[in-house]
């Protein structure tokens, strides 16, 4: 096929960007295209029919797929006749399981609350498929992103077609009967006992690897452990990929001739175990890119035609396959980083491998042309990498390729054939696990190895492309002294561009980040001038039986402000500024420490420390943080601003919201008032001290409640602008009526309605956006 599929896949993917996104961007880039191709690939008229057909038929193809992407549902449905399609996901007292409502024939998230320990342990064990149940629940929707950058599940869920999530309100199976499986279900179902043997049958590290790798099943997985293999750039091990997937159909093939069968029969028979084993690791996108390429190659071979399928052409027939039933999938990070990787490595067999022999270098280069291949999607995706992956891989690819993957596929089979299997393998086998997890673990912390970027615009993202294709094509035409200098200066750039480029940004902002029932407030000022954080959220967990909690429970800390900083390319903190000691206020503290780094640490000068603030003081001793102590009298300049802290009083004894911190600052021309919770009491004693104070900005305290922000604390001060933090649908009813009516006259913002809220300036003007966009005058 001379590679043309390789520029036939080009243009479709052109055609379903064109109909999933702006139609004039990539129509434009489309046009360029088809004239490249026709003045320098010298195309004939014949061919650019070809490429501009296949445009049109894959943009038509994603412009359907967006236009019925949305569900059919009444929201006052309330009767579901569900088929569950996938495994179900028992986490703490929750349930979740895919399901299709047969009678609309729309696929639906079901959400089940488990009501004891017993029924746990039971749903668990339990095999879902082949039962057509009758149920009732709510509909509801998933939740979406209220911040930059953050993690949207909607939109997540509608990629994969599900667009309503079921609140059940009773047991899932309580009114079932069984049907007929189809062959597809009775793989689900084999797939679903033998992860469930595992987990029953192996010690719960080798289970865990196990499922992944055999049954691409990664739930048993402890979370941090998972984090640590996402920190260290090796998280790729754990998906069957194209090396699990080679290395097993090779075994089968092999083992096959070994024991007399012809060639003909077994590839017969990997045509038909192909599509079966893709079902059986979960049908991932790197498992269906594998799958799919091997299958095409196989029946290129069966066939015995003239054909010559070349890598390139192989992988290529793969993504115009795979997009045209699923144009979504193109958003999945997964597929992206799956297909990206592999047509670089494949590139890179004619020009670049041949000139590394040695089984070490050419494991490095094929690490870093990974590495290369991946970076943009890694920074868009994650907003970091990590330089030890390399590394990293260099250790572990063998590990996987010759102990782990082959080793736990023969223990497995030992098990299922003599039901039991030699405790010196299975203590072998746990003690390489701890290590590696352990070695992983030390690598993981490294934190001068972490390049904390941010997520690329658009431009950058084109920059970061232009850069790396710029390296290949250098490396590919061999390195003489100049160019090995180039290439340097290229790999540098690469990797410093956009930390200049966030260093050199003359903007500023002034972030409330929507860390739900809570406060934290982000102050970024243009050229790394000062970066302060105002209070961190925090989660308040509340005592329940250990069986209800979930294996990595929500953090906002952890799950909300890390990723909106790093989000922000934000690596490190002047000031974080910790208002009083509610867990709302502070709770995801120690989260942050672990992952942003901070200068210093201000607190309230209370004469009495609460236990979470003494663990953060403890924490910030162990990682050197000067923790300051500061009170009414307080101030630190930033060219041109300087903050006044205006409350408490020094040693205050008072009531803890009375104690909180409160800052004036005036902050790109206008003047702003942080609160934390400050109660009305502590508002006065403010105005009583500050009789001439006028904010511009007002951070309501204590998210809205009428036990702060009083009428005469408003009046006096004239606000223009009010910003409220306060989660949706709060039990705490804030912001109160009362409050509301007294911020009238002024424009009222709120994390619950808007979602984060910010205000970009530039020198002494600037202006206010929010993240939803709704706004309250």
């Amino acid at each position: 096929m001379n590679s043309k599929c390789f520029f036939f896949a080009i243009a479709a993917i052109l055609g379903v960007l064109t109909s999933l996104f702006f139609y004039l961007p990539f129509l434009l880039c489309s046009i360029i295209y088809f004239y490249l191709l026709y003045t320098f690939k010298k195309y004939s008229k014949q061919q650019m029919f070809i490429v501009i057909c296949l445009f049109l038929t894959f943009f038509l193809t994603g412009h359907h797929t967006i236009t019925h992407n949305k569900t059919r549902l009444p929201d006052s449905l309330t009767t579901f006749y569900l088929q569950y399609t996938e495994n179900t996901k028992v986490d703490g007292d929750l349930l979740q399981v895919i399901a299709l409502d047969i009678k609309n024939k729309e696929k639906l998230l079901i959400r089940y609350k488990i009501k004891t320990e017993a029924e746990k342990k039971a749903l668990k064990d339990t095999n879902f498929y082949g039962r057509l149940c009758h149920v009732t629940g709510v509909l509801t929707e998933a939740s979406i992103a209220k911040n930059p950058n953050a993690f949207n599940y909607r939109k997540y869920l509608a990629e994969k077609q599900i667009y309503k999530i079921v609140e059940l309100e009773d047991h899932p199976l309580n009114k079932c009967t069984e049907v007929k499986s189809t062959p597809l279900t009775m793989i689900k179902e084999v797939r679903f006992t033998g992860i469930k043997y595992l987990e029953k049958n192996f010690p719960s590290e080798i289970a865990a690897l196990s499922a992944a790798l055999i049954f691409g099943d990664r739930s048993m997985f402890d979370p941090e452990v998972l984090i640590n293999y996402q920190k260290t750039g090796i998280v790729h091990l754990l998906a069957i990929s194209g090396l699990h997937v080679s290395l097993l159909i090779g075994m089968v093939f092999y083992l096959g001739i070994r024991i007399g069968l012809t060639r003909q029969f077994m590839m017969n028979f990997l045509l038909v175990l192909l599509p079966i084993y893709a079902i059986l690791t979960g049908a991932s996108p790197s498992v269906i890119r594998a799958v799919l390429m091997i299958f095409l190659v196989l029946l290129v071979v069966r066939w015995k035609k003239q054909i010559k399928l070349s890598p390139i052409d192989a992988i290529s027939l793969t993504l115009l396959i795979y997009v045209l039933f699923s144009p979504l999938i193109i958003l999945d990070a997964g597929f992206q980083l799956s297909f990206s990787v592999s047509y670089a490595i494949i590139l890179s067999v004619t020009n670049i491998f041949p000139r590394y022999q040695e089984s070490i270098s050419a494991m490095v280069v094929t690490s870093i042309i990974a590495q290369l291949a991946a970076l943009p999607i890694l920074l868009y995706h994650f907003f970091e990498i990590s330089f030890i992956s390399i590394v990293a891989n260099l250790l572990y690819i063998p590990l996987f390729s010759f102990v782990f993957l082959p080793g736990l596929y023969i223990l497995y089979f030992i098990q299922i054939i003599f039901g039991d299997t030699p405790s010196i393998l299975i203590n072998l086998f746990m003690k390489i696990i701890t290590l590696a997890n352990a070695l992983i673990e030390k690598l993981a912390d490294l934190s001068f190895a972490q390049l904390v970027t941010g997520r690329p615009n658009i431009l950058l993202f084109i920059i970061y492309m232009v850069i790396i294709l710029a390296i290949f094509l250098i490396w590919e035409a061999s390195f003489q002294q100049k160019r090995k200098i180039i290439v340097i200066f290229l790999a540098f750039t690469l990797i410093t561009f956009q930390t200049i480029w966030n260093w050199a940004n003359p903007f500023g902002e002034v972030t409330m980040i929507d860390v739900g029932q809570g406060d934290s407030i982000l102050i970024h000022y243009p050229f790394g001038k000062g970066t302060y954080l105002i209070d961190t959220g925090g989660t308040i967990q509340f005592e329940e039986d250990e069986w209800k909690k979930a294996a990595k429970p929500f953090e906002v800390g952890r799950d909300v402000v890390v990723p909106f900083l790093k989000g922000k390319g934000i690596r490190k903190l002047d000031k974080l500024i910790l208002t009083h000691g509610d867990t709302d206020h502070i709770g995801g503290t120690l989260a942050l420490l672990k992952e942003i780094e901070v200068t210093q640490i201000l607190m309230p000068s209370v004469a009495e420390l609460s236990k979470s603030k003494l663990t953060i003081i403890q924490e910030a001793k162990n990682k050197g943080i000067q923790v300051v102590m500061v009170a009414d009298g307080s101030q630190w300049e930033n060219e041109k601003s300087t903050f006044y802290v205006l409350s408490p009083e020094a040693n205050f004894q008072g009531e803890r919201n009375s104690g909180s911190i409160a800052i004036m600052a005036e902050i790109g021309g206008l003047n702003w008032f942080f609160g934390g919770d400050l109660d009305q009491e502590g508002e006065e004693r403010i105005i009583k001290k500050y009789p001439d104070l006028h904010i511009d900005v007002l951070k309501a305290g204590h998210h809205g409640s009428k036990t702060s922000t009083s009428e005469v604390f408003i009046n006096k001060i004239k606000p223009a602008i009010s910003w409220i933090s306060v989660g949706e649908h709060n039990r705490y009813g804030h912001p109160h009526s009362e409050v509301l009516e007294q911020l009238g006259n002024t424009t009222v913002y709120r994390t619950d309605d808007h979602g984060a809220i910010t205000y970009r300036f530039y020198q002494e003007s600037g202006t206010f956006s929010s993240v939803l966009h709704k706004i309250k005058q």
